[in-house]
């Protein structure tokens, strides 16, 4: 079977990873890569790790881009590309504008369609924005649902999916830490190597997504300077999202601060290992709330609703909103 795979964004590049390694071990499959570069140098650190060459490099991304332009480019790019490759399935993974737009440009061209991480929702089509409205399209284009967890696996059939259609697979995300985690990892940033982790409360923020921008993301940055104030013995690592107003909402509350650390965005490699290492975690993302309890870390979601209430359930992590 040729199979294309299809992402554009660092996270569907790590969950995708080791499904295109174990692809590549089988001769029933003929793997062929196609990249849309929606992230563009957060894309390239990952195909460097994993070692994965594309066959196919859109290379749409371009400053400001929105989401109008992300989705044309990507549809009319993979276009050509199944035009070419006349390939038996279109695989994409997630949520992502290039995961829309694969899935169109493969119905399009009746290809059928395999979803990675299918079934997630959060009921609200605005909240995350467009992850949720992209999931949802996805689900009515694909013939094949890998799901991650039983409660995806409700969410699709709840909604008319053929369970004929739909596979239990867990989620690759944890595969894909399995390559990435070492002990003796040794960080480019001195100052990661050299924080107290056994002694300090070092916790990890992360803050970026289009629904925070604004006065939530300010009620979060005012909120972790309030716990570093009140407590000595906590330190925060803030790697800063790209996004400049992310960076002038920070500054109010972190600038100059001894005992926060705002940091460049991080490869996954240096992030991984440095999120082995913490006390616990407060993001708004949606990949870190599968991998930090993989690696046993805690953490505070600052959302209002999350895709991924398996981790609230099982008390791995709270919905604290914003």
């Amino acid at each position: 079977m040729k199979v294309l795979v299809v992402f554009g964004t660092r996270p569907e590049a790590i969950k995708m990873a080791p499904i295109v390694k174990e692809m590549e071990r089988h001769p029933d499959f003929e793997p062929v890569i196609a990249v849309t570069g929606q992230h563009r140098e957060m894309l390239d650190q990952v195909l460097e790790i994993f070692q994965i060459k594309p066959h196919y490099d859109l290379n749409i991304f371009k400053a400001g881009q929105s989401l109008t332009y992300i989705t044309t480019g990507a549809l009319e790019g993979l276009e050509e590309v199944i035009k070419k490759e006349k390939p038996q399935c279109l695989l994409i993974q997630g949520d992502t504008t290039t995961v829309f737009s694969g899935a169109l440009a493969a119905f399009y061209q009746q290809v059928k369609v395999g979803h990675v991480e299918a079934g997630l929702r959060t009921e609200n089509l605005y909240s995350p924005y467009p992850e949720e409205a992209n999931r949802r399209l996805v689900s009515v284009l694909s013939h094949w649902h890998f799901t991650p967890t039983e409660k995806n696996r409700e969410n699709l059939l709840r909604e008319g999916v053929d369970p004929e259609h739909i596979y239990l697979t867990g989620n690759t995300v944890i595969d894909a830490l399995k390559y990435t985690i070492k002990e003796d990892y040794v960080f480019q940033d001195d100052l990661l190597n050299h924080l107290d982790y056994k002694n300090k409360r070092v916790l990890l923020l992360t803050s970026h997504r289009r629904e925070n921008i604004g006065q939530p993301m300010k009620n979060i940055f005012s909120a972790v300077r309030k716990i570093v104030d009140d407590y000595p013995d906590v330190e925060v690592v803030f790697p800063r999202h790209k996004n400049p107003k992310v960076r002038e909402l920070s500054d109010p509350y972190f600038k100059g601060h001894d005992r926060i650390h705002c940091t460049e965005p991080m490869d996954y490699l240096p992030f991984t290992n440095l999120m082995s290492r913490i006390h616990f975690v407060i993001t708004d993302s949606g990949g870190i709330q599968e991998e930090a309890p993989a690696l046993g870390k805690p953490v505070l979601v600052v959302r209002r609703e999350t895709e991924r209430p398996e981790g609230v359930e099982a008390g791995t992590e709270k919905l604290v909103g914003t």
